[in-house]
C-alpha cells in the first residue's frame, strides 16, 4: 500500500489517518539540533523570523520613499490611471481564483476526507493553508503593481534632468523592495509552520500552503501572460497601421499595454517567484523527511535549509546596498552610463556574497555530528546552484542583449529581409540558446550529483536528487535580487509610456515651471534617448530572469517525483524496474508529456492571437488621429476589458485542460504518470528556453533600430515591429507560463497519483480505469476548445462575426483573403 513502507518514527503518519502522503509527515524535534558554537536549533531559526521582519521593513521602507519621491502631477495622473486599470483586473482575477480554488477543494475533500479518512480538523488544516497560500501570491503581486506603478512616473520625471543614474536607481529600489518582500512574506509563513504549530500538522499546512500557492501563481503567471501581450500587439500594431509614435497618447490600446506589463511582467513574476520559492522548499522538506531515516540528521538538515535561507535574504541585502553606493560613486555626475553594467554587477556580487554566507552557514549548523565530514559538501551543492543564479543570465544576455551578436544579426537581416528574416534569425537565437543553457544546467546538476555521490549515501537514499533539489534552493538563494532584476523591466518599460502619455511638453510654461522645481532646464530630448536606452536594458535582464526561473521549476520538480517514486516503490524496495523504458507504460508516459506542452504553447498563443485581433479591431474603428490630443479614458478602459476577458477565458479553458490531464494520466497507471512527468519537465525546459529567448532577441532587436539607429518609422523598423509581436506571446505568455504549469502538475499529482493507487490497492480497479477514461475525455473537451472556443470567428471575406467552418471549401468566397493592407485602412474621422 502507498507510503505505507515510508514510516519512520519522525515520519509517521499519526495514528489512524490512513495514508496521507505528504500530509501525514511528522516533523521531527528542531529543539534537539545543537550546532557548532552550542546554538540551538528552534534559537537559529527564531533569528530567521527576525531577519524576515527586516526583509518586510526594508521592502515598505523603500515603498515609501518611493512614493515620497518628486513626481509632476502629469505623470502621477498616468500612472494613478494604470493602478486604477490594474486594480480592476487584480480584483477579476481575484474572483477568478477563488473559481479555480472550488476545484482544487473538491478534489483535497474527497481525497483526505472520503478516502483517506483523515478527521474534518486535518482536513480543514490543508484546505485553510491552500488558501493562505494562495492569498500570498494574491498579495506579493498586489503590493508588486503598487511599487511598480510608484516607481514608473517617478522614473519617467527623473529623467527630465539628464542624468542616466536615477534612472537606474529608481527601478532597481522598487525591484528590490518586491523582491525583499516576497521572499520574506514566504519563509516567514514557512516558519511559522517549523516553529509555531503543532508538528503532526506540519506536513498537511506544508501541502496545503504549496498547493495553493501553486495554483494562485499558474492563474496569475498564465492570465497576466495572455493579458500583456493582447494590449502589447494591439498597441504595437498600431505603429505601422497610422505611423504613429510609440506610446501615442491618442492611441487607447497604450494604457492597457502599461496594465498588461504589470499584469504580466510583475503581476507574474512575483506570483511565480513566490511560489517557486515555496513549492522549492516544500520538496526539500518532504525529501528529507522521506529520504532520511534517522530523526537527527532530518531535523538538523531542516535547520540547516531554513537557517541558510534567512541567511541568503542577508546577503542579499547587504550585496544590494553596496552594489547601490558603488553605482552612486561611479554614475553620479555622469553624462551617460550603460545601464545594464550596474544590475550584472549586482547579480555577480550578490551570488559571490551568498556562495561566502553557503560556506559559513552550513559549517555552523551541520559542521558537528553525522554530517560533520559532510558539510563542505552540501555546501559545494548549494554553491553550484548560486552559481547558476549569476552564470545563467549571463548566456541569456548572449542572445538577447542589445549588444548580442544574434541580436545584430536580427537586426542586419532584417535590412533586406523584412519580416520573415526577422523571425527566422530570431528562431535560430532561441534555438541555440537552448543548446548552450541545457548544456550549462546539465553541467551544474552533473557536478551536484558527482559531489552528492561523496559520501551523502551514508545518511539518505537517492543522495544525488537531493543534490538537484539543492541546486534549485542555490538558485532561488539570490531570490531578492532575481525578483528585482525582473521587476527592473516593467518599470522601465512603463516609464517611457509615462512620459509619452503625460505629454508634458505640451504643458503651457512647462519649462519655467520644471526649473522652479528642479532647479534645472529639462533635457527633453536626452531624457527620451535615456529612456529608450533603459527600457532596453530592462528588456535584456526580464529574460535573464526567466531562465533561472524555468531551471529552478525542473530541478525542483525532480524532487517532488522523487516522493512520488518512494512511495510508488516502498522506499525504493519494490518495482523500481518500472522506472525503466523496458516498462510500456513508463515509455509512453515520456511521450505523452511532449504533447501536452506543445498544446499548452499554442493555446496560450490562440488566446493571444484571438484577444489581439479583437483589441486591433476595436482601437482601429476608435482610433482619433484629427483633433484629438489623447485617447479617451472610456476607450482605453474598454481595451483593457477586452484584453482581461480573452485572459480569463484562455486561462480557464487551459486550466481545466490541465487539471484534468493530470487526474487522467496519474489514473491511467503510476509509472506512466512518473514518465508523463519527467517528460513535461524536460520538454517544457527546452520549450521554454526557446520561446523566452527567441522572444528576447526580437525584442531588443527593435529597440537597436528604435534607439542606436533612430530608425523609427522606417520599413526596417516595421520589420522589426512584426517580429517583436511574434516574440511577444512567445516569451511573455507561453514560456513563462510554463514554469507554474510543470510545478502545478507535478504537486498535484502527488495527490492525484496516491488517490489512484490507493483506490486501486481498495479493490476498485474498474472505478479506476472508469474515472481515467472520464477524466481524459474531459481534458481533451477542453484541449479541443483550447482552440474551437477561442478561435477568431470571422469568415475570410467579411468583418462581421461568422462560422469559418460554414463556409464550403469549393466557394471560392470562402476562400479567397481580404489582403487589404491594415495600413491602408483609414482612421474613422
Amino acid at each position: 500500500m502507498l507510503w505505507s513502507a515510508l514510516a519512520t518514527p519522525s515520519g509517521a503518519a499519526p495514528p489512524g489517518s490512513g495514508h496521507g502522503g505528504e500530509a501525514s509527515l511528522v516533523l521531527p524535534d528542531l529543539g534537539a539540533v545543537t550546532t557548532v558554537g552550542g546554538f540551538s536549533g528552534r534559537g537559529l531559526l527564531a533569528l530567521g523570523l527576525v531577519v524576515c521582519l527586516m526583509g518586510l521593513v526594508f521592502g515598505l521602507v523603500s515603498f515609501v520613499q518611493l512614493r515620497r519621491m518628486p513626481v509632476h502631477q502629469t505623470m502621477r495622473e498616468v500612472s494613478e490611471l494604470i493602478y486604477s486599470t490594474c486594480k480592476a483586473y487584480l480584483l477579476q482575477q481575484g474572483k477568478f481564483l477563488v473559481l479555480l480554488w472550488a476545484f482544487i477543494a473538491a478534489v483535497i475533500v474527497v481525497y483526505y476526507k472520503v478516502l483517506v479518512g483523515f478527521e474534518w480538523g486535518r482536513v480543514a488544516i490543508v484546505i485553510a493553508f491552500s488558501l493562505i497560500g494562495m492569498a500570498g501570491s494574491y498579495s506579493v503581486a498586489w503590493f508588486g503593481i503598487r511599487v511598480n506603478t510608484f516607481a514608473n512616473s517617478r522614473t519617467a520625471y527623473a529623467a527630465l534632468r539628464g542624468r542616466p543614474l536615477p534612472l537606474h536607481r529608481v527601478p532597481l529600489r522598487s525591484g528590490m523592495s518586491i523582491g525583499m518582500v516576497l521572499i520574506s512574506v514566504e519563509l516567514l509563513m514557512m516558519l511559522v509552520i517549523l516553529l509555531l504549530l503543532p508538528a503532526d500538522i506540519a506536513g498537511a499546512c506544508f501541502i496545503g500552503f504549496a498547493i495553493g500557492e501553486s495554483l494562485g501563481a499558474a492563474a496569475l503567471r498564465i492570465a497576466g501572460g495572455i493579458f500583456t501581450k493582447i494590449a502589447d500587439i494591439g498597441s504595437d500594431l498600431m505603429k505601422i497601421a497610422f505611423k504613429i509614435k510609440e506610446d501615442d497618447a491618442r492611441n487607447p490600446g497604450v494604457i492597457a499595454d502599461c496594465t498588461g506589463d504589470n499584469a504580466g511582467d510583475s503581476v507574474g513574476p512575483s506570483a511565480d517567484g513566490f511560489e517557486t520559492y515555496g513549492v522549492t522548499g516544500v520538496a526539500l522538506v518532504t525529501f528529507v523527511l522521506l529520504g532520511v531515516s534517522d530523526p537527527g540528521v532530518q531535523a538538523t538538515l531542516l535547520v540547516w535549509l531554513f537557517v541558510l535561507r534567512a541567511v541568503m535574504i542577508v546577503a542579499s541585502g547587504v550585496s544590494y546596498l553596496a552594489n547601490d553606493t558603488w553605482a552612486r560613486r561611479r554614475w553620479a555626475k555622469a553624462e551617460s552610463m550603460d545601464f545594464e553594467a550596474p544590475l550584472t554587477s549586482l547579480v555577480w556580487l550578490t551570488s559571490g556574497v551568498c556562495i561566502v554566507a553557503a560556506y559559513g552557514t552550513t559549517y555552523l549548523v551541520l559542521g558537528t555530528g553525522a554530517t560533520a565530514s559532510l558539510w563542505w559538501k552540501l555546501a559545494t551543492i548549494v554553491a553550484f546552484g548560486t552559481l547558476a543564479g549569476a552564470l545563467i543570465p549571463e548566456l541569456v544576455k548572449v542572445f538577447t542583449s542589445t549588444s548580442s551578436r544574434h541580436v545584430r544579426e536580427v537586426v542586419k537581416s532584417s535590412r533586406e529581409g523584412g519580416p520573415s528574416l526577422n523571425i527566422l534569425s530570431g528562431l535560430v537565437a532561441g534555438n541555440f540558446s537552448a543548446y548552450w543553457l541545457g548544456i550549462a544546467i546539465v553541467g551544474l546538476m552533473g557536478g551536484a550529483a558527482l559531489v552528492a555521490e561523496q559520501g551523502l549515501d551514508q545518511i539518505m537514499v537517492a543522495p544525488a536528487v537531493f543534490a538537484f533539489g539543492l541546486v534549485a534552493f542555490g538558485f532561488l538563494g539570490m531570490g531578492p535580487v532575481t525578483i528585482a532584476v525582473d521587476s527592473y523591466g516593467p518599470v522601465t518599460d512603463n516609464a517611457q509610456s509615462v512620459y509619452e502619455l503625460s505629454m508634458i511638453e505640451d504643458v503651457e510654461g512647462i519649462d519655467e515651471e520644471l526649473l522652479a522645481l528642479q532647479g534645472s532646464e529639462p533635457q527633453w530630448a536626452r531624457a527620451k534617448q535615456m529612456l529608450e536606452e533603459n527600457d532596453g536594458a530592462g528588456n535584456t535582464f526580464k529574460a535573464t530572469a526567466k531562465p533561472v526561473l524555468i531551471g529552478t521549476a525542473v530541478v525542483g520538480a525532480t524532487t517532488m517525483i522523487f516522493s512520488i517514486i518512494m512511495g510508488l516503490t516502498e522506499g525504493l524496495t519494490t518495482q523500481v524496474s518500472n522506472l525503466s523504458l523496458l516498462h510500456p507504460p513508463f515509455l509512453l508516459g515520456l511521450v505523452t508529456g511532449g504533447a501536452v506542452i506543445f498544446w499548452f504553447t499554442g493555446a496560450s498563443i490562440q488566446a493571444v492571437t484571438t484577444g489581439a485581433y479583437r483589441a486591433v479591431e476595436f482601437i482601429r474603428t476608435s482610433i482619433r488621429l484629427d483633433g484629438q490630443s489623447k485617447a479617451s479614458e472610456a476607450d482605453s478602459r474598454r481595451v483593457v476589458e477586452i484584453c482581461t476577458q480573452y485572459a480569463q477565458q484562455g486561462m480557464l479553458t487551459m486550466f481545466l485542460g490541465l487539471f484534468f490531464a493530470t487526474l487522467a494520466f496519474a489514473f491511467v497507471e503510476p509509472f506512466f504518470f512518473i514518465g508523463y512527468l519527467v517528460s513535461i519537465a524536460i520538454f517544457g525546459l527546452y520549450q521554454a528556453i526557446f520561446m523566452a529567448n527567441a522572444g528576447g532577441a526580437w525584442d531588443n532587436a527593435k529597440k537597436i533600430v528604435e534607439v542606436d539607429l533612430h530608425a523609427k518609422g522606417t520599413a526596417l523598423h516595421d520589420a522589426t515591429i512584426v517580429g517583436d509581436t511574434v516574440g511577444d506571446p512567445y516569451k511573455d505568455t507561453s514560456s513563462v507560463a510554463l514554469n507554474p504549469v510543470i510545478k502545478f502538475t507535478t504537486l498535484f499529482g502527488l495527490l492525484a497519483v496516491d488517490l489512484a493507487v490507493n483506490l486501486n490497492d481498495d479493490g476498485h480497479g474498474g472505478l479506476v480505469v472508469g474515472l481515467a477514461v472520464v477524466f481524459f475525455l474531459a481534458s481533451a473537451y477542453f484541449v479541443h476548445r483550447s482552440f474551437s472556443g477561442m478561435r477568431i470567428e470571422t469568415s475570410l471575406t467579411d468583418d462581421e462575426p461568422a462560422e469559418l467552418d460554414d463556409a464550403p471549401l469549393d466557394d471560392p468566397a470562402g476562400t479567397t483573403e481580404d489582403l487589404t493592407p491594415l495600413a491602408e485602412v483609414a482612421p474613422v474621422p
